[in-house]
């Protein structure tokens, strides 16, 4: 469910008044128009009014056990939606369900810049808070017990921080909730927009980004890093968790307790890093992945596919270590030759 702390509602709205507003009142159908929507999810996280999109074949098993009123989806998809929910068959579903989220979540409401909030209040904070100079704090923040703001740093409306956090100098925070005992070294960026797009090279239409950011506790992360916030749903940081500086972490990217990540490295939108994963200096991924628990990966590698718990991984593309240097030896003894004799 996207959170109006951050983002705000235009609704709640019928179906037919939103289907008007976007100016596609004939998908509307048989169904009835004045069905309520009281916002938009994931799938698994939907109720009777949620909207919600299923725009390709690996969402059907997800999409027949959604509890949504609306789905939005391809014409395949059409007889896996369930009983009560009503299907929008659009040929292009990404492009209706942007429509239909910028008519629910306008877009003049969902930046830091926009802190006329007196719906959330005045901000909250408990003893021993240190705020340093030129720091922005916008409506509707609460700052936990002994945390440390570092100068001129800004925090959006609604964001939480826990207790003995130190953020330092020059730090932006937007649609985030950050747990006990967190660090944030100068520079770091909690909460920007994902690098989400529709008509590649085309109209590059920006998919509206109306998830949020989730550090648990003791997450400490370097200097002049960024965390992306999710589409819909979470970019979740795991417990104990070590980020060091310039790396980017896309939006809806689950990252487990304990992991290690080396300065320079990427993680492509929905990368899913199980709990203690090491990653080494300059490594990328493709996104819609998963890295199984306890894996390590060397530094530059380009991890493009799931790899299971305890993988070693080296390589552009990445592949197991004991293939890539068997590959390496190989290539050597092609490159000198057979010297003997």
């Amino acid at each position: 469910m996207v959170d109006t702390r951050f983002h705000r509602f235009a609704g709640p709205m019928t179906l037919g008044a939103l289907l008007a507003a976007i100016g596609q009142q004939q998908l509307l159908g048989d169904a009835d128009p004045e069905i309520q929507i009281s916002g938009a999810t994931e799938l698994d996280l939907a109720g009777p009014g949620d909207v919600v999109l299923a725009a390709h074949t690996s969402y059907v098993d997800e999409l027949r056990r959604s509890g949504a009123g609306i789905a939005v989806v391809l014409p395949g998809l059409q007889e896996a939606v369930p009983d009560g929910c009503v299907a929008l068959v659009a040929a292009k579903p990404h492009n209706l369900f942007a429509d239909m989220l910028d008519t629910l979540y306008p877009a003049d409401t969902r930046t830091i810049i926009s802190s006329e909030r007196d719906d959330l209040g005045a901000p909250v904070f408990e003893r021993d808070v240190v705020i340093g100079s030129n720091v922005v704090v916008g409506a509707g923040v609460e700052i936990g017990r002994g945390t440390i703001i570092g100068a001129n740093t800004v925090i959006g409306a609604g964001v939480t921080i826990g207790r003995n956090c130190v953020i330092a100098a020059n730090c932006t925070i937007d649609c985030a909730h950050l747990g006990n005992d967190v660090v944030l070294h100068s520079g770091v960026r909690l909460g920007t927009e994902g690098f989400g797009w529709l008509d590649f090279g085309l109209s590059n239409r920006k998919v509206p980004q109306l998830g949020r950011v989730i550090i648990q506790d003791r997450v400490e992360i370097g200097a002049n890093s960024t965390v992306d916030r999710g589409a819909l749903g979470d970019t979740v940081i795991g417990d104990g968790t070590k980020i060091d500086n310039l790396v980017q972490i896309g939006h809806n990217c689950r990252i487990g307790r304990n992991c290690l990540i080396a300065a320079m490295s990427g993680l492509s939108g929905s990368t899913i890093l199980e709990d203690g994963v090491l990653l080494g200096g300059g490594v990328g991924t493709s996104g819609h992945l998963t890295i199984g628990a306890g894996s390590m990966v060397h530094g530059r590698a380009a991890v493009t596919k799931n790899w299971p718990a305890g993988s070693k991984l080296a390589g552009a593309p990445a592949q197991d270590i004991r293939d890539f240097w068997r590959e390496i030896a190989t290539m050597r003894k092609l490159t000198k030759g057979d010297k003997q004799g």
